[in-house]
Parts: C-alpha cells; structure tokens; sequence
C-alpha cells in the first residue's frame, strides 16, 4: 500500500531557532541533488545541519539548542516520517539523528511486521549511506542502542538524557567517525582494486613451455609505468612436437595500459601461430594483421625479435622486424650481436611488408639473450650519452667475467641499467635469457 505524503508543513522553529537561516540555507531537494561527488561530511567544512526523524504526536521538540565547535548554531530539521525524511534528506545534510520509536511505513513495515526491530533504522541507512546517523532510544534499553551501533548507526543516545552538549559533542563525533570509516572504506576499496589489478596483470605474464628442452630459460621484466606489472613489452618462448625452441620478445611504442593490452594479444597469437606451425615472414605477416586490426591508433607500431632454434641447439633462425639483434655469448670469447643486416620493418608500418630470416650458428654451449631498448636506452651518468649496444656487450662481457648467468645476470645488468640512469628507466625493459650448457 502506498505511503501517503504528508502535506507540506513548515519548519519548525526548532531548526537551530534561526527562521531566516533555514530559508537561506534549506534548498529543496530539486535544487540540490544528492551526490557523492557534492557531498562534503566534514565538520569543519560547513555549519552543520541535522535531520531529526521523530514523530512526537505533540508536536514538541525533544532536541534542546545545539551548538557546534566553532559556537554556531547547528541547524536542525524535523521529519515525522520516511517519506518526509527522504525529502528533507539534502545535501547540506550532515547527520540524522533516528528515534527508534519511530513507527515504521512502507517497506520498513514489512520488516518491522516480521520482528525486525531495527527496520526503521535499516531502511534509513539505506536512504542515506553516506551520512552519519545517531539512534535514539529509552535509556533503558541500552541492548537495542548497542545493536543499532552494530547494524550501521555511529552511536545511540539516550531519549531522557538529552542536553544540548552532549548532543552537540555526540552530532560532531558521529560525522568525523563517518567521514573517517568513508575514507578507510575507500583507501580499503583502491587496495583491493589494486591487488586484482597486479593478479590480472601477473596472471598475462607469459609462462613458457619448454619441457623435454634442454635450454635453460631465464627472463626479467620492468614496466615503465609506475605501480604497474605490465607494459608494452612482451615476450614469450615455446617448443613445438618437432624439438624447435621457438623465442620472441616485442615491444609495442609507448608505455599505457592500451599498449600492455596489444602487447599481450600479440604474444598469445604468437604462441598459437606458432604452435600452429608458422614462422618466420609467414608468421610476422600474420602478427602484422593482428596488429592493424587491434591497434587503437593508425600510427601504432610494435618492434618484434624471433628465434627459431633447431632441435640440435647448435641453429638458429633469427627474423628482426625493426627490433635490436640478440646478444650472443660464447665460452672464451666476447658477447657479440647476431647478425641483423637483414632487419624488416616494424611491424605496422609498411603494408605489404616482408621480413627475411637469417640462418646463423650458435656453436655447442652458449647464451642467447633477447632485450628490448629499454635496456639500451638508459642514460649513462648526468649527460646526453645513452648506454647503447656497445655499452651493453661491455656491461655483459663484465658480468660473466664475474661469474653471473641466468636470473642472476639479468638481474644484476636490469639493476646497473638502472643505476647508471640515476634511478628509475622511463621505457619499459624486457630480458630473456636461454643458455645451452652443451
């Protein structure tokens, strides 16, 4: 059955006892739509209002004359049920003080007839999420004010033990513990955001599938985006029912969550185009298409490096779609880069664009390490110098020397990368290794 609307009714002049401030400061809830993005719950931000629902037949105010921190006079309105308490619920609204005698109507009624003694309260904190609510109930029924505090209220006062100070001390506490939980609500809510976020993101990290190889896999990767897991950088290695380890690392231009998302959807077509049976100008040519298709911006590209290693381990076929060459080391001898005369385009820029695969030997024991620029690109010291693929094999030929391999060396050339830019790489940095021990 539908709640009447009770007839428009003044306010009384209990409203802080300022007739003139509630005209000037009550707009109608036509003017003032509630939003979260409007709503301002700090005590010191404005003088305070506060919604009293209560339905006294007499008609007498129970709420003495209140006073906030500063000496102002807190406003106060009055409702004499939910359906006017809705509409007096504006936004200048700071506090409701509920008494729980209140008689329920409408939905609450339904509860309330179901023995639900707290329906009126339930249905306000429902009304009003966002603001402070204190209970009201008999001083001796202490057991009802401490189960409202545990359904939602901010606290419960005692009906016969009203004053003005400790009604004005109980309306500043309970809107200061609102905003309070409302900020711990959110900073908990971002966390959470957060960690799902870092699961996405870990969980599209490539895992690679090399059981039954004998190569030993090793990688390392530094999003440029701050907080972030993953960037335009993306990498991956399998090996097919034939015994060719296959290995790609690409990066996609510029470092935003759109780029992360091409990087990954290359990678997965790579793997499946791969496992599929193709390589080298086949398979590139179809990423191309993936790319052209996926892209957001006609002007996106991305840089692809692809080995294709023959079940031997001793060959391999190297295709470069404007991507750095790997690295190469050999026992006794320095780290030296794969040929790459034969670089193509990257990918995305030229239609039509084919990319030619060069045959090289790797030799009984080596490592093979594919790297994005990020790696290259870091200053060196306070000047304009770049590390580049010079300093790199130096840094590299050094680190061996040391004795570092695997996880290790990436780690330790990622960390002096970062070093001598003076702190964080801007671009996003990809390392692969995969050792062959002979």
């Amino acid at each position: 059955m539908p709640v009447p609307i009770p007839r428009p009714r003044a306010i009384p002049a209990v409203e802080s006892g300022q007739a003139q401030a509630a005209r000037q400061d009550g707009p109608s809830r036509k003017e003032t739509p509630r939003t979260e993005a409007t709503v301002d719950h700090s005590a010191a931000a404005t003088q305070l209002t506060l919604l009293l629902i209560e339905d006294d037949p007499g008609g007498s105010p129970i709420v003495p004359e209140l006073l906030d921190s500063s000496g102002k006079p807190i406003r106060v309105r009055t409702a004499r049920n939910l359906t006017e308490a809705e509409r007096l619920l504006t936004d200048d609204v700071h506090c409701i003080l509920l008494d729980l005698a209140l008689s329920a109507s409408g939905p609450a009624a339904g509860a309330a007839d179901s023995g639900d003694e707290l329906a009126v309260l339930r249905h306000v904190l429902r009304l009003a999420p966002r603001h402070a609510v204190l209970a009201l109930t008999a001083s001796g029924d202490a057991e009802r004010g401490a189960e409202a505090v545990r359904v939602g209220a901010q606290d419960y006062l005692f009906r016969d033990e009203l004053d003005g100070r400790l009604l004005s001390r109980a309306i500043r506490y309970a809107v200061e513990r609102k905003r309070s939980d409302t900020a711990e609500r959110k900073l908990a809510e971002g966390r959470l955001r957060a960690q799902e976020n870092r699961r996405l993101e870990r969980g599209l990290l490539p895992t690679p599938l090399l059981d039954g190889s004998s190569l030993r896999f090793a990688a390392r990767y530094r999003p440029g985006r701050s907080r972030a897991l993953l960037g335009g950088d993306f990498y991956d290695t399998v090996r097919t029912p034939d015994g060719t380890v296959h290995a790609m690392i690409g990066d996609v231009c510029g470092h935003g969550p759109d780029e992360a998302a091409l990087g990954v959807e290359l990678r997965i077509a790579w793997r499946a185009l791969t496992l599929a049976g193709l390589c080298g100008d086949e398979l590139l040519g179809t990423l191309q298409q993936v790319l052209e298709h996926e892209r957001g911006d006609d002007e996106i590209f991305a840089t692809l490096c692809t080995v294709d290693i023959a079940p031997d381990g001793r060959r391999a076929g190297l295709c470069l779609a404007g991507h750095p060459a790997p690295l190469i080391a050999r026992p006794g001898r320095r780290p030296q880069l794969l040929p790459h005369d034969n670089n193509g385009p990257a990918l995305g820029l030229l239609p039509g664009a084919r990319w030619p695969r060069t045959q090289v030997e790797l030799g009984a024991r080596w490592s093979l390490m594919l790297y994005t620029d990020g790696l290259i690109e870091g200053r060196v010291g306070e000047g304009r110098e770049r590390l580049g693929q010079d300093g790199m094999l130096e840094m590299v030929d050094r680190q061996l020397t040391q004795g570092l391999r695997g996880e290790t060396l990436l780690q330790a050339a990622v960390s002096e990368v970062r070093e001598m830019n003076g702190g964080e790489l801007t671009d996003d940095v990809a390392v692969l290794l995969l050792d062959r021990l002979g």
